[in-house]
C-alpha cells in the first residue's frame, strides 16, 4: 500500500486567514502537535514575510527533530535566502519554492512573459537545489493554466533538481475530474523523472478542497498539502483531518495509508481552536461537536445495536472521546433507556413510558433534554407510580 505523505500548511497558509495569527510561541506548540500528529511536512512559514515571521520559522526548525520543517519562498533570490537562513538549524530542511503559470497571473500580477517564468523557475529551483536538500516547486494557479505550459514549468522544475512538484488549485476553481487529468497529464510529460512526489494543494472555494485532493491522490499524486481544521485564505484549505479519515475509511478504494496517528486528530483540532479562539462549526466533518452525536430516535437505536449502522469510524479512532446520543424531541425509546442506565437507573417499560412523554414534551421547549432534567424526570415519575393516581395515569401512558 502506498503511502500518502501530509504537508501541513496551518502554520503557513493557514496562518494567513483572518482571525488565525500566531505568536511565536504558540506557532511553536502547535508544530510540536503536529510533529506527535504524525504529519510528514510542517509548512512552518513565509520568512521573507517579516522577521518575526523567519524567527519563528527558525525556532521551529531548531526544535522540530523527526519531522520535516519546510518554508516558503517566491521564485526570488531575497526569498530563497531568507527561507535558507530560517532552515539552518533544521534536521530535514525544505524549500518551498513557487510561482504562478496560468497567463492571468503572469500579464496582470507578475507582468512577465513565459518564457521568462521558465527561466525564473530553472534559476531559483537550481539556486536552492545547490544549498538546500530537499526542494519543492509550487505552480501557483496551476488549474486555470495551459495545460502544455504547466508541463513545460513542472519539467523545467525537475530539470533544476526540485524533486517534489506540487500542482495547486489556489482559488479552488477545479472539479475532482479536471483536477486528477491535471495530474495525469503532468506526470505522463515527466516520467523519465524517476522518484519526483507530486503533490496537491486544493483552497475550497466551491466546498470541493478535499474531493479535489483525494481525486488527485487516485490520479498519483503522493503528498497532499492541507490544515487542521481546513483553515486558510478565503473559504480555506482542504481539511487533514477529512483526507486522512476518507483515506483510512476508504483504503480499499485508494490503496494508499498516511503515517499520521490518528487518534490525535481530535486534540489536534482543540488545540487550534484553543489557540485561535476560533472553534469549529459543530457540524464540521470528524472533528465537529455533532460528527458524533446522534439525536434521531431511528439512528439511535441503531447504534445502540451496531455502531457501524451510523458510523463509518468510531469515535475513539480519532481521539474523541466517545459518541453522545442527544436526547431531544426525535430522541426514541432506547436512548432513553440507556441514559437512565448510564445514570444508574434501570426503568421498567411503565416507567420509561412515562419518562419519555415528559421528556418529549420538555424537548419540544428547550430543544434538550439534560442529565439533570432526566434525574428530575425519573423521581418525579416514581414518586406519581408510588401513589394509587398516578400508577393509573402510568397504565394510561403505558397503553399509548
Amino acid at each position: 500500500m502506498d503511502t500518502v505523505r501530509i504537508f501541513d500548511t496551518t502554520l503557513r497558509d493557514g496562518e494567513q486567514s483572518p482571525g488565525f495569527s500566531m505568536n511565536r510561541e504558540e506557532k511553536l506548540r502547535l508544530a510540536r502537535q503536529l510533529e506527535e500528529l504524525g504529519v510528514d511536512v510542517i509548512e512552518a512559514g513565509f520568512p521573507v514575510a517579516s522577521p518575526g515571521d523567519l524567527a519563528a520559522v527558525r525556532a521551529i526548525a531548531g526544535e522540530i527533530r523527526g519531522t520535516r520543517v519546510a518554508a516558503l519562498a517566491r521564485a526570488k533570490q531575497q526569498d530563497v535566502d531568507a527561507a535558507l537562513r530560517a532552515l539552518e538549524p533544521a534536521a530535514k530542511p525544505r524549500v518551498h519554492i513557487f510561482l504562478a503559470t496560468s497567463d492571468l497571473h503572469l500579464k496582470h500580477k507578475l507582468r512577465t512573459t513565459r518564457s521568462e517564468a521558465l527561466q525564473q523557475i530553472s534559476r531559483m529551483v537550481r539556486y536552492a537545489c545547490e544549498r538546500c536538500e530537499e526542494v519543492e516547486f509550487s505552480a501557483e494557479d496551476a488549474s486555470r493554466s495551459d495545460i502544455e505550459f504547466l508541463c513545460d514549468a513542472a519539467e523545467t522544475a525537475a530539470a533544476a533538481g526540485a524533486r517534489v512538484l506540487n500542482l495547486p488549485d489556489t482559488v479552488g476553481y477545479t472539479t475532482p475530474e479536471e483536477y486528477a487529468e491535471i495530474f495525469r497529464r503532468v506526470r505522463a510529460r515527466l516520467a523519465k523523472y524517476p522518484g519526483l512526489i507530486f503533490s496537491a494543494h486544493c483552497h475550497n472555494d466551491l466546498g470541493l478542497a478535499v474531493a479535489n485532493s483525494l481525486a488527485a491522490i487516485a490520479a498519483g499524486a503522493r503528498q497532499v498539502e492541507c490544515t487542521i481544521n481546513g483553515i486558510g485564505e478565503r473559504a480555506g484549505n482542504a481539511s487533514l483531518e477529512e483526507i486522512a479519515v476518507a483515506l483510512h475509511v476508504r483504503q480499499s478504494r485508494y490503496a494508499a495509508r498516511t503515517n499520521l496517528s490518528l487518534d490525535k486528530i481530535y486534540s489536534t483540532s482543540r488545540l487550534l481552536s484553543a489557540i485561535t479562539g476560533i472553534s469549529v462549526a459543530p457540524n464540521k466533518a470528524v472533528v465537529g461537536a455533532n460528527a458524533f452525536a446522534h439525536e434521531a430516535g431511528i439512528h439511535q437505536d441503531g447504534i445502540l445495536k451496531n455502531p457501524l449502522t451510523y458510523e463509518i469510524i468510531v469515535p475513539e479512532k480519532v481521539g474523541v472521546p466517545a459518541r453522545t446520543l442527544v436526547l431531544g424531541k426525535h430522541s426514541g425509546r432506547n436512548a432513553l433507556r440507556c441514559r437512565f442506565e448510564e445514570l444508574g437507573y434501570r426503568t421498567t417499560d411503565a416507567e420509561l413510558a412515562d419518562c419519555y412523554n415528559i421528556a418529549i414534551a420538555q424537548a419540544d421547549e428547550a430543544k434538550h433534554v439534560s442529565d439533570r432534567d432526566l434525574l428530575a424526570i425519573i423521581r418525579r415519575v416514581r414518586q406519581n407510580q408510588a401513589t394509587p393516581e398516578g400508577a393509573a395515569e402510568s397504565n394510561v401512558a403505558a397503553a399509548r
